[in-house]
């Protein structure tokens, strides 16, 4: 068929006809296209578009479903928080029944925010906490009004200055309650130095518009004292919760977490327990899983937590097993301070654990039975005294807590001094080897041997020492010219192996003499910890003392064992 001539009918409607068949995705021999890549691209970007909403939307679904699951499990845990926030919410309720309020009322309806407020500043989760601050804002608000009201008379006394008069007190007043609240026995009066400022600024500019001084003076103080009254009266009426309660607890939950890892820690080093990497939140001392670490932590980082507590404490009246009217909660910090002390020692001994040089399992193993027993102990006198702090009882007068530990250390020095030499790499040493008077005694012979056993010779004085020193080049001169000082591991301290080359280079043998080193690190500082517990119990003694804590149970005074007789 012949071609259209340009400009033709024919040669036009061929032209639409194309059009048509390329818009529909059509050849111009007609045959569709297989793939159009401007296409595909617009759908693959609408579907990375909706994949992506998709995604979106899924992730926020299931970190609201985590949300609400730890906000239900928060609620099981500790009841007392849904209890404070329904007892947050009445309280509320009940001030917001002023704004309905008519005459004579008026004015407190129409500034009822600042009761309102007040609750929300003032109702705390503690009754202490609750008294502290409604004192803070009480005696702010009554300052500052005081103060608001003598300086409004002064100010209208200045006649055309009154507004000058005005701006500078308050820039008088804002920098001398600013620079006193900064000093350092005023922290705990911060909050009543904010309400303060807040209080006079707004009698002072509220004032000046409306001329009513003393009125605004006047409303503001008794809804403030309104708001606090309805806020205490929830508080301490319907399920209280005490600070110092809290603080009790704390202290005995801190007694038995450094038991606990205490004990770990000891178990976890003669086990030979070892980390393929050291978790980066121990290295920044975070929050962690790892029960040896949490436990010596939650007492070493709960210091600003006791001080806050014992803050709220003070404020608290006499209740439950507090009976007095000024209880000693301060003893409370001396005792967790002595307990914290002890628990720096946990945490070296961990670190021991987590540190890159290693003393070898079966020097380890020689030690095992004391320091295991002396780790034992010193955990059975914290549990002993977090119980007795939980029962508030005394120390009887004939208990000794810490006999059974100091046995326990002395035992733990009588092995070290018996076996000193695995403690160190004695390979340099001039006198006293073993070998030297044994040659043919093996080195497992000497990790092994009893202590009767022990071929080294006592020196109690420097002619003892002399002789020895003498008897030693003795036994060297006749081992067929071997001049090479003996010691008692000759061997490398990371193998017990009797095919071990002598020679080794100066950075493995400083790499060995750190290893045994660690060994007796570990030693020393599990001693340290059971000097350290002599505060403590005199601590809990000086606590029990002030505090009034009853006698024990199978204790009875002189004075009731001769009215029974």
């Amino acid at each position: 068929m012949a071609a259209p001539k340009l400009g033709s009918f024919r040669y036009s409607f061929a032209e639409r006809r194309e059009k048509k068949n390329l818009s529909k995705g059509y050849s111009y021999l007609g045959i569709p296209f297989l793939d159009d890549p401007l296409e595909d691209e617009e759908q693959e970007q609408d579907r990375n578009c909706f994949s992506s909403l998709r995604k979106k939307i899924g992730n926020w679904g299931n970190g609201f479903r985590e949300f609400v699951i730890k906000a239900v499990q928060m609620g099981k845990s500790d009841p007392r928080k849904v209890v404070f926030s329904a007892k947050m919410g009445l309280a509320l309720t009940l001030l917001s029944f002023l704004i309905f309020l008519k005459k004579p009322f008026e004015d407190l309806g129409r500034y009822s925010v600042w009761a309102i407020l007040t609750v929300v500043v003032v109702f705390e989760f503690s009754i202490g906490a609750t008294l502290s601050k409604g004192f803070n804002r009480g005696l702010g608000t009554l300052s500052a009004g005081g103060l608001a009201l003598g300086m409004a008379m002064l100010s209208t006394l200045a006649g055309d200055w009154e507004e000058l008069v005005i701006i500078i007190s308050i820039f008088i007043i804002g920098f001398i309650a600013t620079y006193l609240k900064l000093y350092p026995t005023m922290k705990p009066y911060e909050y009543g130095f904010r309400v303060f400022l807040l209080t006079y600024c707004f009698i002072m500019v509220s004032g000046y518009r409306t001329r009513e001084f003393v009125n605004t003076a006047a409303t503001r103080f008794i809804l403030i004292a309104l708001g606090a009254a309805v806020a205490l009266l929830i508080n301490t009426c319907i399920y209280p919760i005490w600070a110092g309660e809290d603080l009790h607890s704390l202290v005995v939950k801190n007694f038995m977490n450094v038991a606990v890892s205490l004990e770990g820690v000891v178990g976890g080093y003669l086990s030979c327990v070892e980390y393929a990497r050291v978790p980066s939140k121990i290295l920044t001392f975070q929050a962690s899983d790892d029960p040896l670490y949490s436990g010596y932590r939650s007492a070493v980082d709960s210091a600003s937590q006791e001080e806050t507590l014992v803050g709220f404490a003070i404020w608290e009246p006499p209740h439950g097993p507090y009976k007095m009217l000024t209880y000693p909660w301060k003893s409370y910090t001396k005792v967790s301070g002595a307990l914290r002390h002890c628990a720096f020692m946990v945490m070296a001994m961990h670190g021991c654990i987590l540190s890159e040089i290693q003393a070898p399992a079966e020097r380890r193993q020689v030690f095992r039975s004391e320091l295991q027993k002396l780790g034992n102990e010193g955990a059975k006198v914290l549990r002993e005294l977090g119980n007795k702090i939980k029962r508030m009882e005394k120390l009887g007068p004939e208990e000794d807590l810490l006999y059974e530990v100091d046995e326990a250390v002395e035992a733990l020095q009588t092995r070290i001094d018996k076996k000193s030499y695995l403690l160190v790499n004695s390979e340099f040493w001039e006198i006293g080897s073993p070998q030297q008077h044994n040659p043919g005694q093996t080195q497992q012979d000497l990790l092994t041997a009893d202590d009767h056993e022990s071929s080294i010779p006592e020196v109690k004085s420097v002619s003892d020492l002399e002789a020895l020193h003498s008897l030693a080049t003795l036994n060297g001169e006749n081992n067929h010219g071997n001049h090479r000082k003996q010691a008692s591991l000759p061997a490398p301290l990371l193998s017990f192996g009797d095919n071990k080359e002598p020679n080794l280079d100066h950075e493995s043998k400083t790499f060995e003499s750190a290893s045994a080193l660690s060994l007796a690190t570990f030693a020393s500082l599990l001693v340290e910890f059971v000097a350290r517990l002599q505060n403590l119990v005199e601590a809990f003694k000086e606590l029990s003392e002030k505090a009034n804590f009853k006698e024990p149970v199978h204790y009875q005074p002189p004075e009731i064992l001769v009215a029974a007789t």
